[in-house]
């Protein structure tokens, strides 16, 4: 087994094991939002052991995530950046924490891209903006929505934020982080 795989899985399963005795360490501060149930906690334990490979651009490349159109940062005035939208179309479909299908990026020094967090994509099944029977839920968080797609030929979605790899003072699950930026 080659070192960098080694370090990898030992990073994964100590954030896991983190979240398992509801601590984030230094990361986050003891008021911070977790999930509640052990369930939840697994779930959320399984979503870091997914994605820390990811933390290396080239791997997220390689498993089939694409840049969201121009690779643009979403960043709004006050209310903080999401980041860069790595998608992979073969993560759609059942939510598996462990295999989101948005992954979220931040330029970082050098221009080297830094994973903060991922989403979770779930079409709207009557693509009605007004009903939300079919809202998911994942982590003990109900997804935002139903919302209108956000380019042209997107469906009326749900989707859930969670920022795994960076903290985030307004919530692990809040759409935006105020503590990033683009620039």
């Amino acid at each position: 087994m080659k070192i960098t795989s080694v370090l990898r899985t030992r990073a994964a399963l100590l954030a896991a094991s983190a979240v398992l005795v509801g601590s984030l360490g230094s990361a986050a501060p003891a008021t911070a939002v977790t999930p509640a149930s052990v369930a939840d906690r697994l779930d959320m334990a399984r979503a870091y052991a997914g994605t820390a490979r990811y933390n290396y651009e080239a791997f997220a490349i390689a498993d089939g995530y694409i840049g969201a159109g121009d690779d643009e940062c979403v960043e709004v005035p006050g209310l903080g950046a999401m980041g860069i939208h790595y998608v992979n179309p073969q993560r759609f479909g059942p939510l598996d924490p462990n295999r989101p299908s948005t992954l979220l990026y931040i330029p970082g020094p050098g221009g080297r891209r830094q994973l903060v967090g991922v989403e979770y994509y779930q079409i709207d099944a009557d693509g009605d903006l007004a009903t939300d029977g079919d809202r998911p839920s994942l982590f003990g968080q109900a997804f935002d929505g139903p919302m209108p797609g956000h380019f042209p030929g997107q469906p009326v979605h749900y989707d859930l934020h969670v920022w795994l790899w960076r903290y985030n003072p307004s919530g692990m699950f809040a759409p935006f982080n105020p503590s990033l930026s683009c620039g």
